[in-house]
């Protein structure tokens, strides 16, 4: 049964993984970048079991929806032929993350997760998005992100 602290363990990976981009890619450029978004996909996300439901902050259009690890690494890194609106989420310089939580759903080895992600970056801005995650533990009962849905604040 996946457990609380699973899901907060779990959102600290994904916002540690966001930091390692920024500065892989401040250190080494999009290349670096690319390398520690993947090992991070492979890490964080559950595209060994599938195709993953994510939903990123800034898509639109055809391509608003990305299913497979391409899209999710274009997302993150951004300079990429297929989707030429990515401006690469992951290297905006992030240094933390900090998560509040709405609410929890568990049952067994698949978890939802809802609240607001806060991402600051190397001049102290800070970025609050609203989140939902969706996890189910995979074959090794390794925790990983099945369902990833990004939006900004309704500002009215």
């Amino acid at each position: 049964m996946i457990t609380t602290d699973e899901l907060l363990a779990a959102r600290i990976a994904w916002g540690n993984g966001k930091v390692a981009i920024s500065k892989a890619f401040e250190e080494g450029g999009v290349d670096a970048a690319r390398e520690t978004a993947t090992a991070h996909l492979n890490a964080v996300y559950g595209y060994n079991m599938g195709p993953v439901l994510f939903k990123p902050t800034m898509a639109s259009g055809v391509q608003t929806f990305r299913t497979d690890q391409d899209g999710a690494l274009a997302y993150f890194v951004g300079h990429s032929e297929e989707y030429p609106l990515d401006a690469g989420f992951a290297i905006q310089g992030w240094r933390s993350m900090e998560s509040q939580t709405a609410a929890e759903f568990i049952e067994g080895n698949a978890a939802m997760w809802m609240g607001w992600i806060s991402l600051t970056d190397k001049d102290g801005n800070v970025t609050k998005v609203d989140k939902s995650f969706g996890y189910k533990k995979d074959a090794e009962g390794t925790l990983r992100v099945v369902l990833h849905h990004s939006s900004l604040p309704y500002q009215p």
